[in-house]
């Protein structure tokens, strides 16, 4: 057996070691055979209907892990050609491993050269695929010989990794909820800045069904915000430290606010480094206190730094940082500008909403957040761009079985027979203007206040479909008739339990027995797990009163409607769309 002593690792019985070729070739079999949606559920038993497809579609089967110790290179090359892989793949420092070792052995991370093979193995129908191979060069007799037989019998580094489709910080902390709701538990990451990758490690249940335990979810780029929560939840701070990084969420929320006020990403590049000398001058700000900002905004993963020979030592935007360019398609600047401005003044009275049940914005401000906002034209256009900023959540509503549906009635009809989609509420027309886009048979009908109806009419008519659109300007008791598919998209969650039934029975009145009707809100979970709806749904107490909502309460406010919620699918960012329909009239 295998002991410890005084943090020395001592040998175990060399019958006990495995042969790291014939492991190497069950590794490689292993990644042949297997795919997302057959392996995930036998890494977290239970896994099964919508968290199921969400992880399979979002996270590709790319590699199995292992840590192998070959005396010296050559004999690696020899193993890799003796189980059919590339001999001559390239490698490149570990940086993950090399200090989770460091750490378990208690040995200067120097000491260690761990590198990084990742030899192709092609699946079952061709897909790129790999076995990652960790190597630790352990020469006969050497001061490492004790880890490597530790390691060979714990098999701590031995992995099964996902590697995230288009991840961004919402995506990943999505999926490490949903993992953490079916057992997985963090334990350990990094990032690796010889690849620019960002990994995060968990445990599967004890009852995983494979033999592997633990898990990689990889993601391409610096994503140290979400690995810096990762880490948290994983026990490695202290209580103290845990609360310090809680109570300085704010100097992040003011970080990035004021780096998208100075308009920085506009003057940074994602390729090349920037002095702090020469950002200064570009952007009128103090070089010292620019600094200061930057080496907080690296630590976010925002900007990076960049130190290695070869490079001009400077920052440089990062994939996260480049959402907060003024230019970006899909720019989240004004959410930037939203959330470090009015919303985080409102928040300092949130103990006045929590003692109250009022808003903290009504508060502050003197008067409600509509009204607030719409006599600011400023403060309004932005609020308005803010929301726009969200319009990922709608990608998959073109799609919806009830909008397609309306769309091929549509296309087989008389053109006097063209079916409308009613937009209630709909802001500068995004998602409107998405659904017209998607479908050339729709018509549209958006209904919204003066200074928002002109917005909308100008994205409208830049998107190429303003002809097929009608305004109307007026409130909840103005919703259009005659429509066959109607959207209330971020509505109700703004108002409490009353207002919700008297907007749902305005739209229930206006709406044909054969409508639809799609509500976009985030759902509160029903079993308590982490959701973005938990956050907001504190923020909308906080700044206009409202909330956010389980299913089983919409399906209430919709039935005191006369409407019936039929089901719901989520959508990115946390976000589902509700179906509903009126209820029949009993025979």
């Amino acid at each position: 057996m295998t002991t410890t002593l005084a943090g020395e690792t001592m040998l175990p019985d060399e019958t006990m070691l495995p042969d790291d070729t014939a492991r190497l070739r069950a590794a490689a079999a292993f990644v042949r055979e297997h795919d997302s949606t057959t392996l995930l559920p036998l890494l977290l038993p239970g896994l099964d209907g919508p968290d199921l497809r969400t992880l399979a579609e979002r996270c590709r089967f790319a590699h199995a892990g292992m840590l192998l110790f070959p005396p010296d290179a050559r004999s690696l090359r020899a193993q890799l050609d003796a189980c059919g892989l590339a001999a001559d793949t390239p490698s490149h420092p570990s940086v993950v491993v090399r200090d989770r070792l460091a750490r378990r052995h208690r040995r200067d991370p120097a000491e260690l050269d761990v590198r990084i093979l990742r030899p192709q193995v092609p699946g079952a129908a061709g897909e790129h695929r790999a076995v990652e191979v960790f190597a630790l060069i352990v020469p006969p007799h050497s001061a490492l010989e004790p880890i490597a037989a530790y390691e060979r019998t714990r098999r701590h580094e031995a992995h099964l990794a996902f590697e995230i489709e288009r991840p961004d910080p919402l995506v990943l902390r999505g999926l490490c909820a949903t993992l953490a709701r079916h057992g997985a538990r963090p334990d350990g990451g990094g990032h690796n800045p010889h690849e620019n990758g960002t990994v995060l490690y968990f445990t599967t249940p004890a009852d995983s069904a494979c033999g592997y335990r633990r898990l990689e979810l990889y993601a391409h780029g610096d994503h140290r915000g979400a690995l810096a929560d990762h880490l948290a939840h994983q026990g490695e701070r202290q209580p103290a430290e845990t609360l310090l990084h809680l109570l300085t969420g704010a100097w992040t929320t003011q970080a990035l606010a004021a780096f998208a006020r100075l308009r920085l990403p506009d003057a940074m590049d994602t390729r090349t480094a920037c002095r702090t000398e020469d950002l200064a001058r570009l952007t009128g700000t103090h070089p010292r206190g620019l600094d200061s900002l930057l080496r907080y905004l690296a630590m976010l993963g925002a900007v990076t730094h960049d130190t290695g020979p070869g490079q001009q030592e400077g920052f440089r935007l990062t994939g996260l940082g480049a959402l907060l360019r003024t230019d970006e398609p899909a720019s989240m600047r004004p959410l930037a500008l939203m959330y470090g401005g009015p919303f985080y003044r409102s928040f300092g009275g949130l103990d006045h909403a929590v003692r109250t049940g009022l808003p903290a914005f009504d508060h502050l401000f003197g008067e409600n957040h509509f009204d607030h906002f719409a006599r600011d034209p400023e403060l309004a256009g932005l609020f308005d761009r803010s929301m726009a900023a969200s319009a990922r959540m709608f990608r998959p509503l073109p799609d919806h079985p009830a909008v397609t549906a309306a769309a091929r009635a549509s296309a087989s009809a008389p053109a006097t027979a063209t079916a409308t989609v009613v937009d209630v509420a709909g802001g500068n027309g995004e998602l409107l203007g998405q659904i017209l886009t998607a479908h050339p048979d729709l018509r549209g009908v958006l209904l919204e206040r003066p200074h928002a109806v002109e917005a909308a009419r100008r994205l409208l008519d830049t998107a190429g479909c303003g002809e097929r659109c009608a305004y109307r300007v007026g409130d909840f008791a103005d919703v259009p008739s005659g429509g066959d598919v109607y959207l209330l998209s971020r509505v109700l969650h703004d108002w409490d339990d009353d207002r919700c039934r008297e907007i749902l029975r305005h739209c229930a009145r206006a709406m044909p027995a054969h409508a639809d009707l799609l509500i976009v809100e985030r759902l509160l979970p029903a079993d308590g797990s982490p959701s973005l709806a938990t956050a907001w749904d504190l923020h909308m107490l906080c700044n206009v009163g409202g909330r956010e909502r389980t299913a089983a309460h919409y399906a209430r406010l919709l039935a005191d409607a006369g409407l019936d919620l039929r089901g719901h699918t989520p959508l990115p960012l946390d976000a589902h769309v509700l179906h509903a329909r009126k209820t029949p009239p009993h025979p």
